[in-house]
């Protein structure tokens, strides 16, 4: 059976998203081969994980960074006694978490304005940015206990409601190094994955999801079923759509969350890419609370259609971190 139409035209291109997939392949294996050569990307250094931050670095460090990985803040100064007993602490698990988050570290006599911003009366203060918001988790020199407890929470939340899974983390590298490229073998879920592309090809969106599905169930991190699960679904959102009624409602209720939501689907699949980022972050802008949840959520699972690569989700992620904060 076809699709419906789902473009301003009223026809979905699998073959597109089937394109869209094997780009994404052919971009990562560019990647492996770039580490190779020293070209760099991939995992990053237990050393980055730890950043001091100023306020011209800001918005590149924390803000963006954060659409990517939770970054915990640390307000401290060199004459905080407390700040010397703490600051040690959370060095030391940024590491030992693995890249589930980034520790930044913020010197208040140099950046004022953003011990301002951030409302802080006193130090030792650790906040945490996740995907643009900004989170209080303690302030004054708490136990170590205390502490593993706040950041269990945090990377929980920013898994399970943002979709950010942290950074992977090599061991062996040097801060600045180029990581060596894993090694590229037949992988176990190959079969699904192939199966989940037939589907598409087929028009079979329920059951390219359940394939999909059956990968990342075994598999979290794979990345080729990550962005054929949100295609697919994405398919699936629009194919019972009606077109001219989505648009309708989108311009005529404005301040509807679900309407924006639904227009933004079309506007990607039409090839729209730029017009439904910037229907959601315009979104993002105007709610608060559950609506500007669902919307941003939406968003990121976009940007995984798309593909993190895509310069357009690069200026996208910089215009949501904006919004959000």
């Amino acid at each position: 059976m076809q699709p419906r139409n789902m473009s301003m035209s009223g026809v979905v291109d699998l073959a597109a998203v089937k394109a869209a997939q094997e780009a994404k392949a052919k971009a990562e294996q560019a990647r492996a081969e770039a580490a190779r050569q020293g070209g760099g990307g991939g995992a990053v250094s237990p050393a980055s994980l730890v950043i001091d931050v100023d306020e011209a670095g800001f918005e590149h460090e924390v803000l963006q960074r954060s659409t990517e990985v939770p970054v915990v803040i640390d307000f401290w100064a060199e004459w905080c006694e407390p700040c010397k007993q703490l600051s040690p602490v959370l060095e030391r698990l940024a590491v030992e978490y693995n890249g589930r988050f980034v520790l930044a570290k913020i010197d208040v006599d140099a950046n004022q304005m953003l011990m301002q911003q951030f409302g802080v009366q006193g130090i030792p203060a650790v906040f945490a940015v996740v995907a643009g918001q900004a989170l209080p988790l303690f302030q004054g020199a708490a136990g170590e206990a205390q502490i593993r407890g706040t950041l269990d929470q945090l990377v929980q939340v920013a898994e399970q409601r943002f979709g950010l899974t942290g950074l992977t983390v090599d061991a062996d590298a040097e801060p600045g190094s180029a990581p060596e490229a894993p090694e590229m073998p037949a992988g176990p879920y190959d079969a699904l994955l192939e199966a989940a592309v037939q589907a598409l090809d087929a028009g079979d969106l329920g059951g390219a999801v359940q394939a999909y599905k059956n990968v990342l169930s075994d598999d979290p991190g794979n990345t080729e079923a990550k962005l054929g699960l949100a295609q697919a679904e994405l398919l699936q959102r629009v194919q019972s759509a009606d077109p001219q009624q989505v648009r309708k409602d989108a311009a005529e209720k404005p301040g509807d969350v679900q309407a924006q939501i639904a227009a933004a689907d079309l506007d990607l699949v039409g090839g729209h890419v730029e017009d439904a980022f910037g229907r959601l972050i315009d979104a993002v802008g105007r709610t608060a609370g559950d609506d500007r949840d669902a919307v941003r959520l939406r968003l990121l699972e976009l940007f995984e259609v798309v593909g993190a690569d895509d310069p357009r989700v690069t200026a996208a992620r910089r215009a949501l971190a904006r919004a959000l904060f």
